[in-house]
């Protein structure tokens, strides 16, 4: 483990503080990236546009024309958070807008297998729609796509995921519109957007295009800024990189939350989280609520997930907010079983003394699909390696196919990776997707040997010692002036996720005791520049030399009505 502190410009940081931005939040905005205050403002107005979302505006007028004819639209959802919150606003915006029929299938992760496929658009046709929309999914479902097209449907695809790549060419479906910052020709500033931004997207273009058409006027259109806490739910837990136009996503629906403008399901799941709602942040979005809507599609039916967030009954919304709690619980007993199984086989591919492989993958008949993908983060996170999780296939007649689920470090992307892998060895890979951290692929278990070898290949080729070597990126040593409960509170207002990182300092302190709690967590008493402060390293059990580096994160625990503050560990040099 590697601990590195993060530059600050101190020019930067400097005019931060001069229009008022406390001198915390000043160098730790700066190391950033932010040079401006305007930079921060996190306004509606400050929003990029729709014109420039390439495809919004001619789905705006698809829409537009099937409002006018009293069509009937059914959207396709993803079974991920991204997915379902993407689908509660698509359902809940176009009604807004004045659609009188608007449904949803959400596809079955074991039975239905990813995206759009024919049989699901079989099942719209069935349905009695006439508009087929697809959120989080869509970009690369070609049979999909041609089904409909050959059923009748108009077809809508919004998604974010990078296109398919055929012969080193870009490949889209054959749908009416397009609507995905990545597609080709795309001048949309924000490529890291999630599925649930860009349907927000494509509402505002059609509420303009019916704004410009007489139906409204902007004094008595509909407002769509109530849905932005979903939005924020979603892109938060979809973990997409929180850039400018993201972070100003987020920080509006927070700000909606906090304010008690939300939908009655997010407010139960905040209650089932044991979270309190007034006080929102961006981490509750990522650690308690997004699971809990994760958990649906793993193990149950993300049908769910979306009802929760479209109902408007609150006892309903508290009923089925108590459902995904439980289905949560099964979910972490089942993957605290598979997480210790796949540690256990991944410390089998090297001695004890030797370095991981360059990248980790790990199969067994008895894991589950619907977990893989969490697996394959712990992984990684334990031996910093690219790590891809399979199980076997649980759809009728797909018995031998294995479905993987993989995530990355640093300087290796994990779809690239999986592309050449593909130019390579073809027929190793029956499908794959997904982006630079995080990817999915079906293989044939009879290959999976084949597969683990070329993937090895690929990222011995791809990362160096630096690459492999874990660090940890910091803010550095923290001044004890700002160790108040205050300033932490003010911390925690701020967004931060992907690509700009929570605070998290590092420094060397004393260690005066240690003693292990709950089985495996270390509780620390420690002397912090001369002052004794608290602090717990959770998930670990080595015992800590008398004086240490640490990575840690800043946090004000609430014990017995006394709130106290904590190192919390996220890393230990040398370790």
């Amino acid at each position: 483990m590697k601990i590195t502190v993060r530059d600050v410009p101190p020019r930067a940081a400097w005019m931060l503080e001069q229009v008022g931005v406390h001198p915390l939040l000043a160098k730790l905005y700066a190391a950033r990236g932010v040079k401006s205050k305007e930079q921060l403002d996190d306004g509606l107005g400050k929003l990029l546009l729709p014109i420039d979302l390439k495809g919004a505006m001619e789905a705006a007028e698809l829409l537009a024309l099937a409002l006018l004819d009293h069509k009937r639209i059914c959207i396709v959802a993803d079974y991920d958070c991204d997915g379902a919150t993407a689908c509660a606003v698509g359902v809940r915006g176009l009604r807004l807008l004045g659609f009188q029929h608007v449904s949803y299938i959400v596809p079955d992760r074991v039975v239905d297998g990813y995206g759009l496929t024919a049989p699901i658009a079989q099942r719209v046709k069935d349905s009695g729609a006439d508009v087929l929309i697809t959120v989080d999914n869509g970009i690369a479902s070609f049979e999909g796509v041609a089904k409909a097209k050959e059923l009748g449907l108009k077809v809508l695809v919004t998604d974010h995921h990078l296109p398919a790549l055929v012969d080193g060419v870009v490949k889209l479906p054959n749908a009416d519109v397009i609507v995905n910052p990545n597609q080709p020709g795309c001048q949309f500033e924000s490529k890291s957007i999630a599925g649930v931004g860009v349907m927000f997207y494509v509402l505002l273009a059609l509420r303009a295009h019916l704004r410009s058409i007489g139906n409204f006027t902007a004094q008595n259109q509909p407002k769509l800024d109530n849905l932005l806490p979903l939005v924020a739910l979603g892109t938060v837990a979809d973990v997409v990189k929180l850039d400018a136009n993201n972070r100003r996503l987020v920080s509006q629906g927070l700000k909606r939350i906090r304010a008690g403008v939300l939908p009655v399901g997010i407010a139960s799941l905040f209650v089932a989280a044991g979270r309190k709602a007034p006080v929102a942040t961006s981490f509750d979005f990522g650690f308690a609520l997004g699971p809990r809507i994760n958990a649906a599609g793993r193990l149950s039916d993300m049908t769910l997930g979306i009802e929760c967030l479209l109902t408007d009954d609150p006892s309903r919304a508290d009923e089925l907010a108590r459902t995904l709690d439980g289905i949560n619980r099964q979910r972490r007993e089942l993957e605290g079983g598979m997480r210790e199984q796949a540690f256990v086989m991944a410390e089998s591919l090297f001695a004890e003394d030797d370095d991981p492989p360059p990248a980790i993958c790990v199969f067994d008949p008895e894991f589950h699909e619907g977990v893989v993908g969490i697996v394959a983060s712990r992984l990684k996170d334990k031996l910093h390696r690219p790590s891809f999780v399979f199980a076997r296939s649980g759809a009728v007649g797909k018995e031998a196919e294995l479905k993987g689920s993989g995530r990355s470090i640093a300087g290796f992307h994990l779809r690239d990776a999986l592309d050449l892998v593909a130019k390579r060895y073809p027929g190793v890979l029956l499908r794959f997707g997904g982006h630079a951290m995080a990817a999915g692929c079906t293989i044939l278990e009879e290959r999976f040997d084949e597969f683990e070898a070329a993937l090895s290949q690929v990222a011995s080729e791809w990362l160096d010692d630096e690459a492999l070597t874990r660090t940890i990126s910091t803010d550095g040593p923290v001044d004890p002036n700002y160790l108040r409960v205050d300033l932490i509170d003010m911390l925690d207002r701020e967004v931060w996720g992907q690509g700009f990182a929570a605070p998290t300092f590092s420094e060397e302190v004393e260690v005066l005791s240690q003693r292990i709690v709950g089985q495996n967590h270390l509780s620390l008493k420690l002397k912090h520049q001369g002052n004794p402060i608290d602090g717990m390293w959770f998930g670990h059990t080595e015992q800590l030399p008398p004086r240490v580096k640490l990575a840690f994160r800043l946090d004000a625990a609430e014990w017995n009505g006394r709130r106290t503050i904590k190192f919390l560990v996220e890393g230990v040099e040398g370790i």
